[in-house]
């Protein structure tokens, strides 16, 4: 909690003036019952209309400024709720773009999602409980048991045994409940993972016929939040009904007791009625106390899912005095060995090769064999084990993460297009590109045709997740906005699989035209993508067992030959 408390620092003379208003308001509201009581004895009993009148007028002055004291204290709880909670959320959402892939695959996605979203709500409306109540109940409480008491000392006891009844229910609906606010935060959990995943892949469910299966999957789990909320707010919805019970069998009690002192002549009419007002704001006081200790548990649970976040100390940091050179792209592996974290055996092993600018390196080899986490290596999403990579002589891990990654141009397996325009996705590397820029990057792309077919050209929607164009279309925007970045180092990591042949063979050639200064990398399964590369690096098993051109790998290389032929014709080789 100590994560989330340091930002509600700022807010502190806020949360002063909170509690300065609150104390008035508890003075004023306390003054009430006294006028009631006055009224009643000097007023209605004696007969006297003016002094009604004038008390009236008192009360009415005193209840407009309990009003506006709670107007007030309401509108500064909720700024400083919603303040300090867009702070945490804005951190949070920081820290997570921050992390290493080791460090997002040790939380699930629907688990972020949750943390940003359900549990921020839970600390917000637990911080604007706090701030209106936790100082207001206990003031009020006190204050009204001290009036209570100076008003008839003889009825206290009263008071005393609602207390105990309250506390006797309280008790019982906390040992029941608070266990159970941390597994309704699992279970919100569980149920935004099987929706993302359903949603992720819902053409593979329709092509399984495995919708009901998945149907019954996210019911079970539906059905499990639903039965443990209902259980928590059937517990926490007994207990209202138990304390108002409570508190009509104190005023019934009250007005009981008190019947006997006024007819001995101990007490004065107006008094009970004064008595009763200030125990229903003991007992009031007690009942948002309670309150208090069933949301702040719950809050606090949040918290320390969102602390969790927080507290994660990120793998891959810059230096304090990183390195900012102008970067000209020429990148060098010297004996990289690589496992993943927690992983018993090295992915990569030994890799050493130099890869310059005006040249293309491409990497193959079977499934498994490295090639993905070789080049992930180079913009430090994950850390190399053993050994360095160079770029311009100088080790990335010296260099400023930003100014590494604004100099390399990454299209991944996968194309992710954001939702928006054409225009924006392709403006996503460089805000500053012009219109010709992104035109030309897109033509090298092969992608300016079916872009110009739509009749909104470069403001053509995107929806999420670029659902709404086709995989070869994805790849070749994301291969278009690489471009557009016009970085010092291309990492197309198997980009050109959803292309046809005769695409692939347009924009490799296009590609090497346009960028004759920059360092290309490229990872692909095909040899055609590759057999004109300048330098092939062949991995099997995260071992390089072949350098060289296509020609050269042919003769030399006994695993190069075996894909060559199992995709080549005899005159293609």
């Amino acid at each position: 909690m100590k994560q989330i408390l340091k930002y509600y620092k700022p807010y502190i003379p806020m949360m002063l003036l909170i509690i300065l208003l609150l104390f008035l308001q508890v003075i004023a509201e306390l003054a009430l019952p006294e006028y009631m009581s006055k009224i009643i004895d000097n007023g209605i009993l004696q007969g006297d209309l003016n002094y009604i009148y004038a008390a009236g007028k008192i009360m009415l002055g005193i209840a407009l400024f309990v009003m506006l004291c709670a107007v007030s204290v309401g509108y500064l709880a909720a700024k400083t709720a919603a303040g300090a909670t867009k702070k945490i959320r804005a951190e949070l959402f920081l820290k997570v773009t921050q992390f290493a892939k080791a460090e997002l695959d040790g939380f699930s996605t629907a688990s972020l999602i949750t943390r940003s979203t359900n549990d921020m709500q839970q600390i917000q409306t637990a911080s604007v409980m706090a701030l209106r109540l936790a100082c207001f109940a206990p003031i009020m409480g006190v204050g009204a048991l001290i009036k209570a008491i100076s008003t008839s000392p003889e009825l206290s006891w009263t008071i005393g045994l609602a207390l105990l009844a309250m506390f006797l229910v309280m008790l019982f609906t906390f040992k029941i409940t608070l266990p159970k606010f941390s597994f309704v935060q699992k279970l919100i959990d569980k149920l935004n993972l099987i929706m993302n995943e359903r949603l992720t892949g819902i053409l593979v469910i329709r092509a399984f016929s495995a919708e009901k299966g998945e149907e019954d999957r996210f019911d079970e789990a539906n059905n499990n939040l639903t039965k443990l909320n209902l259980f928590v707010n059937r517990a926490i919805a007994f207990n209202m009904p138990l304390m108002l019970l409570i508190m009509n069998f104190t005023s019934m009690l009250v007005v009981w007791a008190g019947a006997r002192l006024v007819e001995t002549g101990n007490l004065q009419i107006g008094n009970i009625l004064a008595f009763i007002q200030y125990s229903m704001q003991v007992i009031m006081s007690f009942l948002f106390i309670s309150m208090m200790f069933i949301m702040i548990p719950r809050a606090m649970v949040s918290g320390k899912r969102i602390g969790e976040v927080l507290e994660v100390q990120t793998q891959i940091k810059d230096k304090q005095e990183a390195n900012y050179h102008e970067i000209q792209g020429k990148v060098e592996f010297k004996s990289v060995s690589f496992r993943y974290p927690d992983a018993g055996e090295n992915v990569l092993t030994d890799i050493s090769f130099i890869a310059n600018p005006g040249e293309t390196t491409a990497f193959i080899g079977s499934t498994g064999s490295g090639k993905s986490t070789l080049v992930n290596l180079i913009p430090r999403f994950y850390d190399v084990t053993e050994g360095q990579i160079l770029v311009d002589g100088i080790d990335i891990r010296d260099m400023a993460q930003k100014h590494l990654r604004t100099a390399i141009g990454y299209v991944p397996q996968k194309g992710i297009l954001f939702s928006g325009t054409i225009e924006s996705n392709l403006r996503f590397g460089n805000e500053a590109a012009e219109q010709q820029d992104l035109e030309y990057a897109a033509d090298i792309a092969q992608s300016l045709d079916f872009i110009t077919e739509k009749p909104e050209g470069f403001e053509a929607v995107i929806s999420q997740g670029g659902t709404n164009v086709s995989g070869g279309q994805k790849q070749r925007l994301s291969i278009a906005r690489a471009l557009t970045k016009k970085p010092k180092i291309y990492i197309f990591d198997d980009s050109f699989s959803a292309l046809d042949l005769k695409t692939d063979s347009a924009l490799r050639k296009a590609l090497k035209e346009s960028v004759e200064s920059g360092t290309i990398l490229i990872v692909a399964q095909r040899i055609n993508t590759i057999k004109d590369a300048d330098q092939i690096i062949v991995l099997n098993e995260g071992e390089i067992v072949g350098i060289g051109k296509h020609r050269e790998l042919l003769e030399s290389c006994q695993i190069y030959r075996e894909i060559a032929e199992s995709q080549l014709d005899r005159g293609e080789m």
